[in-house]
């Protein structure tokens, strides 16, 4: 196993209130978690502050997207320094569903991923091919080129995950297989080796979404360039607490 510590988040989307989301909470803050593995928690906006007060500080939470400045007339958007102010270290950008859902480009998002390290939020970067674009062969070409533009806006990679997550294993019930989902991630450290630096390829961690769950972690997170996950709909269940258990 490499020295990349294990990390574990869970993307609850646009999921729970504040008492379904409590008892999840006290699962997770009751649960034996392995002290080797890196949690952290997307919660949506409006709840972050609920969550980060009743959260167990051993887990993160993140934000699940944010805007690219500090402030103005920019209706329903959140900036960096609003998230900071609730006491989140984390944003997550480029999810699948921002890119499709509301057409977020790679350009904006690699403009968010600047400001926000800028403003010192670690951020959990994603990327991933449709199944139009696995099927048709250009899985490299899409990921290497969603990594480029990420990678462009990158000057300190001590606070990125990378988050692999094919579009067609997102909510879908398939996933991609543990010698699939280790393919890319072997790929993506080759190309953050030939691209970035070799220190930034050994030490970056690149995590897998798409389907995960208690069934199928253990043999994904066995796999030498899997560092973890992102977890959708299983993050909701006490099913998470096995998922950031995988490597125990």
């Amino acid at each position: 196993m490499s020295s990349r510590k294990f990390f574990v988040g869970g993307n609850w989307k646009m999921n729970g209130d504040k008492e379904t989301l409590g008892e999840l909470i006290m699962t997770l803050n009751t649960a034996s978690l392995n002290d080797e593995t890196e949690v952290v928690c997307g919660a949506p906006s409006i709840y972050l502050d609920y969550v980060r007060s009743k959260l167990d500080q051993r887990i993160g939470v993140a934000a699940q997207n944010c805007y690219k400045v500090p402030k103005g007339a920019f209706t329903g958007e959140i900036s960096p320094a609003m998230i900071k102010d609730c006491g989140i270290d984390w944003v997550i950008l480029g999810h699948s569903e921002r890119r499709h859902v509301f057409g977020e480009c790679d350009e904006l998002i690699g403009q968010k991923v600047a400001h926000c390290l800028e403003n010192d939020l670690g951020v959990i970067a994603c990327i991933g091919e449709k199944l139009e674009e696995r099927e048709a062969g250009t899985t490299d070409d899409v990921v290497f080129e969603q990594t480029k533009v990420i990678a462009d806006n990158v000057k300190d990679w001590a606070r990125v995950v990378l988050a692999y997550e094919p579009v067609w294993a997102i909510g879908t019930g398939k996933t991609a297989t543990p010698d699939q989902a280790q393919e890319v991630h072997e790929k993506l450290r080759g190309w953050l080796r030939a691209n970035v630096s070799d220190a930034v390829a050994d030490s970056v961690r690149i995590i897998y979404g798409g389907s995960v769950t208690g069934g199928n972690c253990k043999e994904l997170a066995a796999q030498a360039d899997v560092d973890g996950f992102l977890v959708g709909g299983a993050s909701l269940k006490p099913e998470f607490v096995d998922i950031i258990n995988a490597r125990s």
